[in-house]
């Protein structure tokens, strides 16, 4: 038997395929099948199986396509009522990959009300657990994403309760030796404090994870529910998608329409600039949001944009524009896109440039705008004055901020900031708005 991860470092995502027998099932793929075809060609084996822990709100799954293009079959919870061919796969069930290696499911609600576990075992000893969201490496999956989302509703605090009795009554139960492999690390937003490990065991997590320690189910309930982060925009949108069954990813990502470089939208069309926050300030789109190509674009992306909202994409060149089509398509966005080009022209709007010293000799003349993460800010506040938006929530806030002064946004580290300053001047087009970018490192 061998088990193998993949790793997605933009979404913090791991899946895996185990392999016996010249037979693989997977776990929570990712949008793009490619790797686990070619895993699978590698070692001469036949994907039989694809194992989903829950319909995931922060990525797409490819596991309709793998079982279209393989005939492999999905398992998933019969609380999901998903749409596409799928078998249940409910707490006691087992499947068996060849003669010594079994999955067994345990129920796992906390995270999302259909949440399961699966044990993996070998000649009858549970050798490992694929926790999916429910247990992370120095964590537990938020309990808060499924109030407004998917066919089964749940109030956080009722999630939160379950997620203490999965935690206690199922994982803890299983032996220490028992490998963890969840199904995303640190930076996912489906938790709140992650470990950067991509693995751990029972007893590892028992002795460390703060979630796992000795304490009653009001405070577990307490401490689950303070400081988690916020919610990006996307994630009820992919919930629905993955139960529904993603379209197949090549075959969406050719459908993006192109056009010729240097193409104008229409007026007042929201369009998405991944270029370099200096390419956007010196020519850019009228209303364009300069979200940067990164390793958290998509992330952004569904945080800024709504999934009910169709948009232009732009790059600077014709391989950073697939990347980008192919980066929105991990989140399903490639669907809302109008249309995609490059942009090279020299002839479009400017942005203000941010003096330093200026803004160092007379803060108070300026309008500060934070855009962090409220739980960031807490007792870190940079400078006094500054008004606190976080950037997912800047364009339906963008009316709280003064414009009596000019206007500096400012963030952690600069990657955020030339989104959030591109968001403010596009609402404030006549108004002196600057993006601090890393000079925020020489005040923290």
């Amino acid at each position: 038997m061998e088990i193998k991860q993949f790793e997605d470092k933009g979404l913090s995502h791991f899946s895996y395929a185990v392999l016996a027998d010249n037979k693989v099932v997977l776990i929570d793929p990712a949008r793009d099948p490619k790797p686990y075809y070619e895993y699978a060609k590698q070692h001469g084996a036949e994907i039989v199986g694809v194992i989903e822990t829950h319909p995931h709100a922060d990525f797409i799954s490819s596991h309709y396509e793998i079982h279209k293009t393989t005939g492999a079959t999905v398992y998933i919870s019969e609380m999901v009522g998903a749409d596409y061919p799928h078998q249940a796969f409910d707490e006691g069930d087992e499947i068996s990959l060849g003669d010594k290696v079994k999955f067994k499911a345990l129920h796992t609600p906390g995270h999302s009300p259909d949440s399961i576990s699966i044990v993996l075992s070998e000649e009858g000893k549970d050798k490992a657990v694929f926790t999916g969201d429910t247990l992370f490496i120095g964590d537990v999956g938020r309990p808060d994403l499924r109030e407004k989302s998917g066919k089964m509703q749940a109030k956080r605090e009722e999630l939160a309760r379950q997620m203490y009795k999965s935690t206690r009554e199922k994982l803890m139960k299983l032996e220490d030796e028992v490998v963890v492999y969840p199904a995303h690390g640190s930076g996912s937003l489906c938790g709140k404090s992650m470990s950067d490990a991509n693995s751990s065991t029972i007893g590892q997590e028992k002795a460390s994870n703060y979630a796992l320690q000795d304490m009653s189910e009001d405070r577990f309930v307490e401490i689950l529910l303070e400081d988690q982060p916020f919610i990006p925009k996307y994630f009820p949108y992919d919930v629905d998608l993955n139960k529904q069954g993603a379209p197949d990813y090549l075959e969406s990502v050719a459908k993006v329409k192109k056009m010729e470089p240097n193409f104008h939208p229409e007026e007042g069309a929201l369009t998405v600039d991944g270029r370099l926050g200096d390419k956007y300030k010196e020519s850019h789109l009228p209303g364009a949001i300069n979200i940067m190509d990164g390793e958290k674009f998509e992330t952004w992306l569904g945080s800024i944009v709504g999934p009910d909202e169709a948009y232009y994409l732009v790059a600077e060149d014709e391989e950073t524009l697939d990347k980008l089509i192919r980066k929105a398509a991990k989140i399903g966005y490639e669907l809302n896109i109008k249309a995609a080009f490059v942009y090279t022209g020299k002839d479009g709007k400017s942005f203000d440039s941010f003096d330093k010293g200026k803004f160092k000799e007379n803060k108070d003349a300026y309008t500060i705008v934070d855009i962090r993460n409220t739980s960031e800010t807490k007792g870190d506040k940079v400078f006094d004055s500054a008004i606190n938006i976080p950037l997912p929530e800047l364009r339906e806030r963008i009316n709280e901020i003064p414009k009596d002064r000019p206007i500096v946004v400012h963030c952690a580290g600069g990657y955020r900031s030339a989104a959030g300053s591109s968001i403010v001047k596009n609402a404030f087009p006549d108004k002196t708005v600057m993006d601090m970018s890393e000079a925020i490192k020489d005040f923290n």
